[in-house]
């Protein structure tokens, strides 16, 4: 059984909300560590209602992520009577390749202002299993920066100060066309431009001064050849009700649609839920954010393994706040 604090909200919204206490004391009953039943590929993906929020139009954002039940397997389901949302259109921009495990606030839908007490509902069937995740207006829902921030894990839940709360999301500039063509196993580059606010400050240790002796050389030295040790406390499993997030910034792009193997260089940050000791996620216990470029611009090779039509998401993400960009490129057979 997944985790509590990574279970997505697929019931129907006509539930009664639940406090906070009694999802802690729900998450004390649950194992943890090794007595939890995971799994590494054969299950499904749920699908998740994320809350709303209103435009300045008067229209409103529903916003969706989903929760896959593996911690390996990434799914492909196409859009179709296996990933579709009613009331029509099916495809509502909603993705195909689902990473592993927990990913929140994936994408947005947008309704009318006019919309009211009508419910948009995303069917999604994996492994032969179908869930639904029901999105509507209620009031308990709705979602602002500082829920986002809580429920991703940077603040602790009910938390928050004011530099949180007048944090911005970063912004990205995508250098070149949104559309491009790729030849299978040739790799492209794709540049953007990140600025953020830096309110969400990363510890980023600088270099070490040098050493001024031998004997300075030779501590340095057996400390570098030394086998690392963890505290029990840094591998103990997280025990929050939700999770936790190491903040600083980061530019991470993923394979939103499209079914072949996509390698990128350098190796992307996680953007799911990755909560296991010595991964490269921000909710890993022991992650630390890259340096950051001195011109602001992140690059990435991205090789593809067979012909299809790709969407690549990117994510710059300061630990708190998040802004998304796109790009889709047509890749073509190698010449025989």
């Amino acid at each position: 059984m997944p985790e509590p604090a990574s279970m997505p909200r697929v019931a129907r919204p006509g539930a009664p909300a639940v406090p906070l206490l009694a999802l802690i004391l729900a998450a004390a009953a649950f194992p943890v560590g090794s007595e939890a039943q995971t799994y590494t590929r054969g299950q499904n993906v749920a699908p998740a209602f994320e809350g709303w929020e209103q435009n300045e139009d008067g229209s409103f954002n529903f916003l969706f992520g989903y929760m896959n039940r593996n911690w390996l397997e990434e799914i492909d389901v196409p859009v179709g009577e296996d990933n579709m949302f009613s009331p029509g259109p099916a495809d509502r921009g909603q993705p195909t390749h689902f990473l592993p495990r927990r990913n929140r606030f994936v994408f947005k839908v947008r309704v009318p202002a006019d919309w009211g007490d009508q419910e948009l509902v995303w069917t999604l069937t994996s492994h032969g299993v179908t869930e639904h995740a029901y999105a509507s207006l209620r009031p308990d829902y709705i979602v602002d920066n500082t829920v986002i921030m809580s429920e991703t894990g940077a603040l602790g839940a009910g938390s928050s100060n004011a530099e949180m709360r007048s944090n911005e999301p970063p912004t990205i500039t995508l250098e070149g066309e949104r559309t491009r063509e790729a030849i299978v196993g040739q790799p492209v580059t794709v540049s953007v431009i990140v600025e953020d606010d830096g309110l969400l400050r990363a510890f980023r240790p600088g270099p070490p001064d040098p050493p001024e002796t031998a004997e300075d050389s030779a501590r340095v030295d057996s400390i570098a050849n030394a086998i690392p040790s963890f505290s029990g406390r840094q591998l103990r499993p997280p025990s929050r009700v939700t999770v936790q997030k190491v903040n600083g910034l980061f530019m991470s792009w993923f394979v939103y649609r499209g079914e072949g193997e996509v390698t990128f260089d350098p190796p992307q940050v996680k953007v799911w839920e990755d909560t296991r000791t010595g991964a490269n996620s921000p909710w890993s216990p022991l992650w630390r954010p890259p340096d950051l470029p001195e011109d602001d611009r992140w690059t990435v090779t991205v090789s593809f393994s067979r012909p299809g039509t790709y969407i690549l998401r990117g994510r710059a993400d300061d630990g708190g706040l998040f802004a998304d960009e796109e790009i889709t490129i047509v890749v073509r057979p190698a010449a025989s």
